[in-house]
């Protein structure tokens, strides 16, 4: 064998003996992290929009390690949705079942039709509404971040808390409480956008 061949095959040999070493020696506590698979069974339970929004949650982030989460969601016919906002790590993928929903990214709307996707990275000014007649049932997916539960606290306590008490954002220990929601998930919120939204668009608040 040529010398040239021979160091050849001494540096194949080593990449592949640590590629080996590297596999056979994973530590247990990473084995113990691996995803695990999991099923859900069909939710024949009609999602309504109550309060004008509605959400459902199917996949936890605590079910994927962090990796992953998702809700089904429904929104009244004419419904405004939150105000125009920034996410500072989370990247959303929605895909619409039933209706038409606006997007809004910066300044360019889209339509997301029933069998349409529409992914929003982080960084990115947006938010959504429908302007149609008819309820939107849609599913978001969030990645990088566990958003099902800043959606829960949102739409399960702080909202109907509003309703029931008959305040509304501008109370100041709602206003506070929103705010500190939206510093634990990275949310930045541009609320004076949100009014002109509702207005070019003839939109319920």
């Amino acid at each position: 064998m040529e010398r040239k061949d021979f160091i050849m095959t001494c540096a194949w040999t080593a990449l592949a003996t640590a590629g080996f070493a590297s596999t056979v020696m994973t530590p247990v506590n990473e084995q113990e992290n691996k995803l695990k698979p999991f099923y859900l069974p069909p939710d024949k339970t009609p999602l309504e929009p109550t309060n004008g929004i509605g959400i459902r949650v199917k996949v936890r982030g605590w079910q994927t390690n962090g990796h992953y989460s998702c809700v089904d969601f429904a929104v009244a016919p004419k419904r405004m949705g939150p105000a125009p906002h920034i996410h500072k790590d989370l990247d959303e993928l929605m895909y619409v079942h039933k209706g038409t929903i606006s997007v809004m990214v910066g300044n360019e709307v889209t339509e997301v039709k029933a069998g349409g996707w529409h992914f929003r990275p982080r960084g990115i000014v947006h938010t959504f509404w429908n302007a149609t007649d008819e309820t939107v049932l849609a599913t978001d997916m969030y990645f990088h971040q566990n958003f099902e539960e800043f959606l829960e606290e949102l739409f399960h306590q702080l909202i109907p808390e509003m309703v029931q008490r008959n305040l509304t954002p501008a109370n100041p220990d709602i206003a506070k409480r929103i705010e500190a929601l939206h510093q634990r998930f990275g949310i930045t919120s541009f609320q004076e956008q949100r009014q002109p939204i509702i207005d070019k668009y003839r939109l319920i608040g």
